[in-house]
């Protein structure tokens, strides 16, 4: 029985993340994004393990989330290219997630970040479902389903090519534009950070990333950012006590010039 006849019955069973597709066959459009889920990623990390404590959060990228049954199903899913969704377990039933399905987590992404590669019309495209009984004959828009359906307080669409990202915020059940605060970034208060644009150089590329900072205006580093600035302070305090060894050697030498045992000063 397919899924369209399957609605002329009672639906006594909604497939769970293990029964729906895991992919629609669409692959990762350029180099960048990739990196660019990472970095987001893995400088946020520190921040939700802080939140989470007991490591109830999950991040998707490039992964599906399920907000209706369609035929075919993967017409009922958007994959975002990076979002974060809170107080969820890491697993279920001991299981990593092929997907997110609303209908079995009930709990909305915090955030949701695209990343444009062409001109942005997918991305802002507020198509609605048609109305009942009428054929859909184009895919329920992208802006749409964010803001109506899944209801994701916040949602980002970052075009690579303008290096300019763009934030909506949930308000009143519409997306309201939001404005960059005196930093030209954009807060998020329930993480206690602000996401912006970063110009550096990662994964031997020069570009600019889509980045967090805390609400000091401190950037937020990767692994290897701090490691290596790690490294530079355990370096710093090497030096420094190197230089007051030597300050001792010479207050020492001294003494013993003048006669004095500096051991027993």
């Amino acid at each position: 029985m397919t899924i369209a006849k399957s609605f002329e019955l009672e639906v006594t069973h909604l497939p769970d993340h293990t029964e729906l597709p895991e992919s629609d066959g669409t692959f990762v459009k350029n180099f960048q994004e990739l990196p660019q889920s990472i970095i987001l990623t893995d400088s946020l990390r520190p921040i939700l393990q802080r939140i989470h404590p007991d490591g109830r959060y999950r991040i998707g990228q490039d992964c599906g989330i399920y907000w209706r049954l369609t035929d075919p199903l993967e017409r009922g899913a958007e994959a975002p290219d990076w979002f974060y969704v809170p107080n969820v377990p890491p697993l279920l039933n001991g299981e990593v997630r092929r997907s997110y399905v609303l209908w079995k987590e009930y709990v909305a992404p915090l955030i949701v970040l695209e990343f444009v590669s062409g001109n942005g019309a997918q991305e802002r495209d507020r198509t609605p479902p048609p109305e009942p009984g009428q054929a859909e004959e184009q895919k329920v828009g992208k802006f749409w389903v964010y803001e109506q359906a899944i209801r994701v307080p916040y949602y980002g669409i970052y075009e690579v090519k303008k290096a300019a990202v763009e934030m909506y915020h949930l308000e009143d059940n519409r997306y309201q534009r939001m404005s960059v605060n005196e930093h030209g970034r954009y807060p998020i208060p329930q993480l206690g950070v602000e996401l912006g644009i970063w110009q550096g150089e990662y994964d031997e590329m020069n570009l600019p990333w889509l980045r967090w900072w805390d609400s000091e205006g401190n950037l937020l580093l990767i692994g290897e950012e701090r490691a290596r600035e790690e490294h530079l302070r355990a370096e710093e305090e090497r030096l420094r006590a190197e230089e007051e060894k030597q300050r001792a050697d010479r207050l020492a030498a001294k003494l013993r010039e003048m006669g004095i045992n500096p051991d027993e000063v």
